[in-house]
């Protein structure tokens, strides 16, 4: 096993009879950032402190770089944490905010200045050490705490939910900043979020959890594309989920919806009830009825610019379209024609 790569074998955590993760096993790859994404209560942030060492495996083993960590403490454990909360000294300058975790190594102050100006400069904060935090903008702040973590050379670098506090604009700016250091420093990284497009924008491996267990692991594309379930269809990015049944198994896969039967070229093992996953940017609007298309009603008509956004009224239920802006909009109330292409759609258990 490689330095900087993480195992877990088995391991469990209960606090007394509630059980916040059931037996996981997974393995993060030295080198990558790998982000666990679930909703609230699924656990990824006791898997979070199960690597920090904040919290104590119930059973099962924990390995960091091949070496067994599980009951040692988060002390002599080489991994560092980036908290929600910055959690920066106010009275401290920037630069002692950085040093600090080497002061408590008691390493030399003149090695701990020289260690911590150049993480600054990794950062981008470089001539920043002597302002105070509070001197600072939230994306600044971030950085900061980034800094701080790295400057203890970790094997491990933890981010629990690190952009949380900044608005929608800054989080894309400090999140492009992060996953630069990462793969800049070729450090083993391993992100909490809930936020979807944050995972699938900084993460070379995504592990979703739900219910205190994984529900689906892979990359970005992975998930979005081939989704295992319907609740990772509805929980990776917009999804309309439509019953459907799955008449026929083969080579080609033949399904029925509503009074329309159509092929998908691809098999499957299922059979009888399914959802089938449509994407909103994969679904097409014509005023004339095909073959394959579902009449709808325009319940509802979003121009944003860059796109617009369809609520559609239809007898398989309520699909929601997102449209470029090109050509003459729909309007609330409009009669249209609801096509897609069989090569785009999924099929997930009911």
């Amino acid at each position: 096993m490689t330095k900087g790569s993480v195992r877990f074998e088995s391991v469990t955590k209960r606090y007394g009879p509630v059980v916040a993760l059931k037996p996981l096993t997974l393995e993060i790859e030295s080198g990558t950032l790998c982000t666990l994404l679930g909703p609230s209560g699924c656990g990824k942030t006791t898997t979070l402190r199960l690597i920090a060492g904040l919290e104590s495996a119930s059973e099962g083993k924990i390995l960091i770089g091949g070496e067994d960590v599980t009951h040692l403490s988060a002390t002599y454990r080489r991994v560092s944490m980036v908290f929600q909360s910055y959690a920066l000294f106010p009275h401290m300058t920037v630069a002692d905010n950085v040093a600090y975790g080497l002061s408590v190594k008691r390493v030399p102050k003149g090695e701990a200045v020289a260690r911590a100006d150049a993480a600054l400069e990794m950062v981008g904060l470089k001539g920043f050490g002597k302002r105070l935090p509070s001197e600072l903008s939230g994306g600044q702040q971030q950085r900061v705490a980034v800094a701080r973590a790295i400057v203890l050379e970790p094997e491990v670098l933890l981010l629990d939910e690190p952009l949380s506090n900044l608005d929608a604009k800054l989080r894309r700016h400090v999140r492009e900043e992060i996953r630069q250091i990462q793969q800049r420093l070729g450090l083993t990284a391993v992100y909490v979020t809930h936020d979807q497009e944050e995972a699938m924008a900084v993460s070379d491996r995504i592990i979703v959890m739900n219910n205190a267990e994984i529900a689906q692991a892979g990359t970005p594309r992975d998930l979005y594309e081939r989704p295992a379930s319907a609740f990772i269809a509805d929980f990776i990015g917009d999804a309309n989920l439509l019953d459907v049944e799955v008449a026929q198994a083969g080579s080609e896969t033949n399904v029925q919806l509503r009074e329309h039967s159509f092929n998908l070229p691809r098999p499957t093992d299922l059979k009888g009830a399914a959802k089938l996953v449509l994407r909103p940017h994969q679904v097409r609007l014509s005023q004339a009825p095909s073959v394959m298309s579902l009449p709808a009603e325009v319940a509802y008509a979003a121009y944003l610019g860059n796109c617009i956004q369809y609520t559609l009224a239809t007898a398989a239920g309520e699909i929601f379209a997102i449209l470029p802006p090109s050509g003459q909009p729909f309007a609330k109330g409009d009669t249209v024609h609801v096509t897609w292409d069989p090569e785009d759609l999924r099929l997930v258990a009911a």
